[in-house]
């Protein structure tokens, strides 16, 4: 096998300069997509007509889109865990063989995504809703999204190699722009502006999937100009099912967290839709919020797992070592940060969406209280990026399913059956959250112990 060479950042570059340098351009990233989540769904509501069936459109097909984003990106940090772990280990046609299987997983993944998208969307929505003006809506943008998907699916796969190979900086510059020309794209194609039709909810499925092309067009270029060690050549394209097993050892529980946030959101709607219907918004407003702390653990758990995994190949405990502990530790702190931030910032946020009345009591309530789960859950997010590293697939998905269903649901209908009996105990529901971060954290801590003993104190450098 070929050695690695002495200037690649990942082998030589301090543990804390290389977490920092790698996770910020990715932390940005992901509050970059969290943030034009927001926007887009703003400009919806905002239209002339129809604006709230618009909403609760693109409400029906938020699940499914989860799913498609969930399948692209644990492909994508299966191949990122694999292909880092390859380039620690200097055996270049692993390295190959692994990026062509993630391009040709990619193509598989789209073909279904684009057949479903023709012959399978009307089936679903009709599952969720009988007006037809809404059915009618969620189809159109939901048919636009699955059917020119390629650049959400590849994006995702391409993004992951760019931040294997140690260039996250390129994969975060593509995201961005994408990002930003699905803002701009917006209130253009949804309202007609500068010439265009007015398209409504078509114009925000078409502006979304030419941001989506533009992010993988971009990380594609960057991919070609930068990373030199990994070839994308067709001649590598040609299916292994040796690596694709690999890749989904690490991916699978990826994929499977991911399409967890949808299931446990799901669920927690039609359990507080049980006790009133103000406490689904005021948790639907939280939940986005959230989502700017939580995206940003995120992003340091995808910085974590090639730095972990890269050094793991290499076999330096130290660095490994380092990896774990400078990546927990900044988890850690950025945490905190948003717990004050969003504590300090709760009655704002609430006065943005013009909540009033039970929706703004639930939903302050709701900060005060599920805010401090913030702390437990990105050191859980962290150690599920050090599983993944370790070739630890299974005890990745473990604190997931626990942290997101098992630990969850149960407290949840407990406590909403006290709320329902008397709402002066409603603010027993919120506390389900810091509940089952705290119990998976303890989860997470025991299968860390073990994992560490088998896959790293073995290691003599």
């Amino acid at each position: 096998m070929e050695q690695i060479e002495p200037q690649n950042k990942m082998a030589v570059t301090p543990i804390r300069k290389l977490m920092l340098a790698m996770g910020a351009p990715i932390v940005v990233s992901m509050l970059m997509q969290a943030l034009y989540n927001i926007v887009d769904s703003a400009f919806v509501a905002n239209m002339k007509e129809n604006g709230e069936a618009a909403l609760n459109a693109l409400t029906l097909a938020f699940p499914l889109q989860m799913l498609m984003v969930a399948i692209g990106i644990g492909t994508g940090v299966g191949a990122n865990a694999l292909l880092s772990k390859s380039l620690g280990q200097g055996d270049s046609k692993k390295v190959n063989r692994t990026a062509g299987n993630a391009i040709f997983l990619g193509i598989v993944i789209f073909v279904i995504f684009l057949l479903f998208g023709i012959f399978g969307v009307k089936m679903y929505i009709s599952t969720q809703t009988s007006n037809p003006l809404i059915a009618e809506m969620a189809v159109d943008y939901l048919r636009i999204n699955m059917v020119v998907s390629f650049g959400l699916v590849f994006f995702n796969i391409f993004e992951k190699l760019l931040q294997a190979a140690g260039h996250s900086t390129y994969s975060t510059i593509a995201q961005i722009a994408g990002a930003v020309t699905n803002i701009v794209l917006d209130p253009i194609m949804i309202y007609g502006w500068c010439g265009l039709p007015e398209m409504g909810v078509k114009g925000a499925a078409y502006a979304t999937v030419l941001g989506q092309i533009v992010s993988f067009l971009l990380s594609l270029l960057f991919h070609i100009r930068v990373s030199r060690n990994v070839s994308i050549h067709p001649k590598y394209w040609k299916p292994s099912g040796k690596i694709i097993k690999e890749i989904y050892t690490i991916g699978l529980p990826a994929i499977i967290a991911q399409a967890l946030m949808s299931v446990m959101t799901y669920g927690m709607n039609i359990i507080l839709g049980g006790v009133q219907e103000s406490m689904v918004t005021a948790y639907g407003l939280y939940y986005k919020i959230q989502q700017f702390v939580l995206f940003a653990a995120f992003g340091l758990r995808d910085a974590i797992t090639p730095i972990v995994s890269f050094n793991h190949g290499m076999g330096n405990r130290r660095r490994i070592r380092d990896g774990i502990r400078y990546g927990m530790l900044y988890t850690l702190i950025v945490m905190a940060i948003g717990l004050i931030v969003v504590e300090i910032l709760a009655g704002t946020f609430s006065h943005a969406f013009g909540l009033s009345g039970d929706a703004n009591a639930y939903f302050m309530s709701a900060v005060r209280i599920i805010s401090i789960s913030f702390l437990f859950a990105g050191a859980n997010v962290a150690f599920q990026g050090i599983f993944q590293a370790l070739d630890g697939g299974l005890e990745s998905l473990i604190v997931s399913v626990c942290r997101q269903v098992i630990f969850i649901f149960p407290f949840a209908i407990w406590f909403a059956h006290i709320a329902k009996s008397s709402s002066k105990y409603s603010w027993l529901v919120w506390i389900t959250f810091l509940i089952a971060e705290t119990l998976s954290l303890i989860i997470a801590c025991v299968l860390f112990k073990r994992i560490y003993r088998k896959k790293v104190l073995i290691l003599t450098a």
